[in-house]
């Protein structure tokens, strides 16, 4: 069976299918931007640096004040920020949160609060806070092994979706079979990379490689079976 003579039904749930999922890997990295590049972007940082910072950390800054100078920073004015920024950097004592409690609770507290049900920290107390007024040192292994395992099962579950059509495109055996390989092995470039990153910033370009391998192989996926499904030939 090829694609061309797929039944009319199973041509439009595949079509839908790899629409939607063309549509939420957009979305998927139009949020990657707009968090993780945007805010370093504004600094006059590149991509590779946002990387970097993501996974390495920053060791001139806690992540409290990358996250003020970043999107975080949106949401206070700009003495907010400058008087958060000031208690981290004289030590983020207990005695000094009290003077910026209000403002981060008013800034922050909507969302990094355990009854958001955002995954992100808590911002409620001073203890919850303090772990972020230290040195910026990445991604915690903690933090990780939670969302690589994530990202493991669920662009896996993807893919093998994908490659299921494309399966029975009428390109060769060979090409199949390595643009049904290559996103996996992305998969691992690209999640394998950010723990290499964490110890060594250099690994930061094959985090990069890893993406772009990845999204260029759905792309090739799903417009290769949508083209075989409907054109006319």
């Amino acid at each position: 069976m090829t694609l061309r003579i797929l039944p009319l039904p199973l041509k439009v749930f595949a079509t839908f299918f790899l629409l939607t999922i063309g549509l939420g890997y957009l979305l998927a990295l139009l949020y990657l931007y707009l968090i993780d590049v945007e805010p370093h972007a504004k600094r006059g940082l590149g991509l590779v640096q946002a990387v970097i910072v993501k996974y390495y950390g920053n060791p001139e800054a806690s992540r409290l004040e990358v996250a003020l100078k970043g999107g975080m920073g949106e949401y206070l004015s700009t003495e907010e920020k400058q008087e958060v920024i000031r208690w981290v950097r004289q030590g983020a004592s207990p005695e000094g949160y009290v003077k910026v409690e209000s403002v981060l609770k008013r800034g922050c507290s909507s969302c990094h609060s355990s009854t958001s049900g955002l995954p992100i920290p808590s911002f409620t107390s001073y203890q919850e806070i303090a772990p972020y007024t230290a040195i910026d040192a990445g991604e915690s292994l903690k933090s990780l092994v939670r969302v690589s395992h994530i990202h493991l099962f669920g662009m896996s579950f993807l893919f093998a979706l994908t490659s299921a059509i494309f399966v029975f495109s009428d390109t060769s055996a060979l090409f199949r079979s390595v643009l049904i390989a290559i996103p996996f092995l992305s998969i691992w470039i690209d999640i394998g990379s950010w723990w290499f990153t964490r110890y060594k910033p250099m690994f930061a370009y094959t985090v990069i490689i890893g993406g772009i391998l990845m999204g260029l192989s759905l792309a090739i996926q799903i417009g290769v079976s949508l083209y075989e499904m409907w054109s006319r030939r």
